[in-house]
């Protein structure tokens, strides 16, 4: 069994992403380790190399600016990546996320007892999300993707590159029982607003470059749902957590059982689909008003006017 990774990357140092520790955690498990570095504005090239695997094949890309809505760039820049892959499986890791070592065993053993399964064209991952600290917990957030995919059946990246699908539907996958451990919002509250400023422009079609971002001390991490982490991260990430320096905003933090905005959330978000069902067969089912009816007969008054 031969496995691919496979990542995409830019400007890692200056929105301060954890692409070094993503790689890292994965390279026990991949024969080969195929990074996009799209064009940056930083040292995010030599910060790959500085890994120093063999493992380890960079390829150059540039960003398509034009593409900054709905974040279709990002899938594009993965789907290049996926293209270089040569493995049985391919092993996709976003720059925020790390999988832990206590997993890897369970991965692999799901890879090789899937692999000839020829129906299962991925493996998905169940989620940890972090917010402004290490030791706070998101649950409300997607809950499990997929990670892991097999190649040269069609499987491309969709949307905005959080998923995969082959000509518009959802892959068939197994699950691997594994985590994710994704930090993507665990940063400085300056570096936190710089990144969300650049990283929404890639949805809302904003003209957003490096350096032009909205800049602020402070940032709302919107902890209302979240509850606290008591479990143990990847090794990978132990100096990244022993260098935290800011602190955390004051909040009181409850489990989701009892947690009202937990719940609320969890139902706004579980009838998304319905709700869009509704709104579209509302337009679709339901006549436009009628324009009112005029008086063929007007009052006496208007007839002379």
């Amino acid at each position: 069994m031969f496995v691919s990774g496979f990542a995409i990357v830019r400007n890692a140092i200056r929105y301060d992403y954890p692409v070094v520790e993503s790689i890292r955690s994965i390279l026990p498990l991949v024969d080969e380790m195929v990074v996009a570095v799209g064009n940056s504005c930083d040292d995010t090239r030599a910060l790959i190399a500085s890994i120093n695997s063999p493992k380890i094949r960079i390829i150059d890309t540039v960003w398509d600016e034009a593409k900054r809505q709905g974040g279709t760039v990002l899938a594009e820049q993965t789907n290049l990546a996926l293209a270089q892959c040569q493995g049985d499986w391919c092993f996709y890791i976003q720059a925020d996320e790390v999988i832990h070592e206590n997993d890897l065993d369970r991965i692999e053993g799901s890879m090789k007892s899937n692999l000839g399964r020829r129906s299962i064209e991925g493996l998905s991952f169940r989620y940890h999300h972090f917010r402004a600290d290490y030791s706070i917990r998101d649950p409300l957030p997607y809950r499990r993707q997929v990670r892991i995919v097999r190649p040269r059946v069609g499987v491309q990246s969709v949307g905005d590159a959080c998923g995969f699908g082959i000509e518009g539907r959802k892959l068939h996958a197994a699950r691997s029982g594994a985590w994710v451990y994704h930090y993507g919002y665990v940063k400085p509250p300056a570096n936190m607003a710089a990144k969300m400023d650049y990283f929404t422009s890639l949805y809302d079609g904003r003209q957003v470059n490096p350096g032009e971002e909205a800049v602020e001390d402070s940032f709302n991490w919107n902890l209302e749902t979240c509850e606290h982490f008591r479990g143990s991260h990847p090794a990978v990430m132990d100096a990244r957590i022993a260098a935290k320096d800011w602190q955390c905003p004051p909040v009181r933090l409850r489990s989701r059982w009892v947690n009202s905005k937990f719940w609320s959330g969890l139902i706004y978000k579980n009838t998304r689909t319905f709700r869009r069902w509704a709104d579209v067969s509302r337009r679709l089912f339901v006549a436009p008003e009628s324009p009112p009816i005029r008086d063929s007969n007007p009052p006496a008054g208007n007839r002379a006017a």
